[in-house]
């Protein structure tokens, strides 16, 4: 997951496989229970697709991006469409695997101490970053620390609040120490390219937002803002006879019609999202192939709490309590979406059943705004036609509240403006979602800790703060399960987020296109993919 901004890849067009999502995200990582446990590497090959014949060829992918990237650091991009690019460019320590559980990648093993403080991971040996220098535990301990320092203004520097010092013991080895036990750790280091290991001379340098070096599957080449991104084959891959593609152009399209007419014509190869429209009609035509997923998603809006009214927990409430979230959901998924009240999905360990608000009922929603003593509101909503299903859950929300009076302004703005009015907090609603989600953590923390990094709505609660902060630190995973129930219910009460669905990942591609998967966590790996 992850970041606020990254936005969705898709909406569903399944929704009994939300329940394959319990396997996904149903435990903690495999190590973080265990006590001097160690998890090794079994299989270099990390995408769940067979091992590849050396030296096989898979031509050139054009994959079509619905929205412009906004920069290629990826300790400072909070974008999806920038991830999608990163994440054939960058590795991290460790990855999620197909079940989102995580698996080695530039760590082969790990093991934590008897007292849960001390993490070492073991490295892989010869790998190399794209400019041709060895991979070491320097390399490792620059990107983490740069990533925790706050002077770099890293979105993922919560992820290592817990951590204390991070060491290079010798040219193959980390260790870190944390100041409490941190069962997901492995989650933290690995869950996103946000935590990718960057050579510190690309950033020292000041070309790493133009022209990124990683240790990843292909090299980046090219960056013509408007345009796309060129990446070529890494031919010194860690994963020997990896990648198959010769290379990839991601183009950016911003019309979602279009970029799905460029798919049909054979323009594009691959493309990040599907009109939902359009998908019944794509998924029974036998040229293309839709992809779905169970993903750790939501679609949510947030109110500005540091503005009057929306700092008065009734005023919130009153919004909460007037739409119809399965209104919404129809109209922005036709059908194939899952309202909800609460962030995570049904059918997964962590999701908690609760739903307080009954469904557009108007009169409860006057009586609060009575109680609060506000009348005349008006509500501007931040969207993004670059996903164009914000604009509609406003449009639909905006219907929803005329009869309370309310009235919506909808500010239909490009996704960089989106970027920095969110940052600045120039609003008064910002609506979007988070996606690949694994950890509770990933859910609650950073979004509704009071200052949390992604805490753009300005919600605090001390009591949710002490929930979420014992929580992180909790080994039981029952008693961990039993603190992010009660964090969820205090914050859909206080209508920190309102919450709307839980969507699926949905991408499409032609049937040219082999040995690609859609994944649960919206990551974009073209690893073992080829083109014909």
């Amino acid at each position: 997951m992850k970041p606020t901004s990254r936005p969705v890849k898709g909406l569903m067009a399944a929704v009994a496989a939300v329940a394959l999502i319990a396997s996904a995200c149903g435990s903690d990582d495999d190590s973080s229970g265990e006590s001097d446990s160690t998890v090794a590497a079994t299989d270099d090959t990390t995408d769940g697709s067979t091992a590849p014949t050396d030296g096989a060829s898979g031509g050139t992918l054009i994959a079509g991006q619905g929205a412009e990237p906004d920069r290629f650091d990826p300790h400072l991009t909070t974008a999806g469409v920038s991830f999608q690019v990163l994440e054939n460019v960058y590795d991290t320590l460790v990855q999620p695997g197909d079940d989102l559980s995580m698996e080695p990648a530039l760590a082969t093993d790990w093991s934590v101490s008897d007292d849960g403080l001390v993490w070492t991971f073991n490295l892989r040996e010869g790998v190399t970053f794209h400019n041709g220098r060895e991979l070491t535990a320097d390399d490792v301990v620059y990107s983490l620390e740069r990533i925790k320092n706050p002077d770099t203004g890293s979105g993922a520097a919560f992820r290592l609040d817990n951590v204390e010092s991070i060491v290079a013991v010798d040219p193959l080895t980390v260790e870190i120490t944390v100041s409490q036990p941190t069962p997901n750790l492995p989650v933290l280091v690995g869950g996103y390219k946000g935590m990718a290991i960057v050579a510190q001379e690309n950033v020292e340098d000041g070309t790493i937002d133009t022209a990124p070096i990683g240790t990843g599957p292909f090299t980046f080449e090219t960056y013509t803002p408007g345009e796309g991104v060129t990446l070529a084959k890494n031919e010194n891959y860690w994963q020997e006879g990896l990648p198959l593609l010769d290379g990839v152009e991601f183009r950016v399209i911003p019309d979602p019609t279009v970029l799905l007419t460029n798919l049909q014509t054979g323009e594009v190869d691959w493309v990040d999202s599907v009109p939902p429209a359009d998908l019944e009609d794509l998924q029974s035509d036998g040229d293309f192939v839709v992809g779905t997923a169970p993903a750790g998603d939501y679609h949510y809006f947030a109110l500005n709490e540091n503005r009057a009214p929306f700092d008065d927990v009734r005023v919130r409430q009153a919004i909460a309590t007037a739409i119809d979230r399965e209104e919404i959901t129809e109209a922005a998924t036709f059908g194939a979406g899952v309202a909800t009240q609460t962030a995570i999905p049904a059918g997964n360990f962590w999701s908690f059943d609760y739903s307080p608000y009954e469904a557009g009922d108007i009169e409860a929603a006057q009586a609060l705004l009575d109680e609060a003593g506000v009348t005349d509101l008006e509500i501007e909503f931040l969207v993004s036609s670059d996903f164009p299903e914000t604009v509609t859950q406003a449009q639909v929300i905006a219907a929803q509240l005329e009869p309370l009076g309310v009235d919506v302004v909808i500010n239909d703005v490009d996704f960089a403006t989106w970027l920095d009015l969110q940052g600045q907090g120039d609003f008064d609603a910002f609506m979007l979602s988070w996606i690949g989600n694994i950890d509770p953590d990933e859910f609650y923390y950073a979004q509704h800790r009071t200052d949390g990094t992604f805490n753009f709505q300005g919600y605090s609660n001390p009591e949710v703060d002490e929930i979420l902060d014992a929580a992180r630190v909790e080994a039981d995973q029952d008693a961990r399960k039993a603190l992010y129930d009660q964090a969820a219910a205090i914050i859909v009460d206080d209508a920190s987020y309102i919450y709307l669905y839980n969507p699926l990942s949905v991408d499409a591609w032609s049937n040219g296109v082999s040995g690609y998967t859609t994944r649960p966590d919206s990551a974009v790996r073209f690893l073992n993919t080829t083109v014909s």
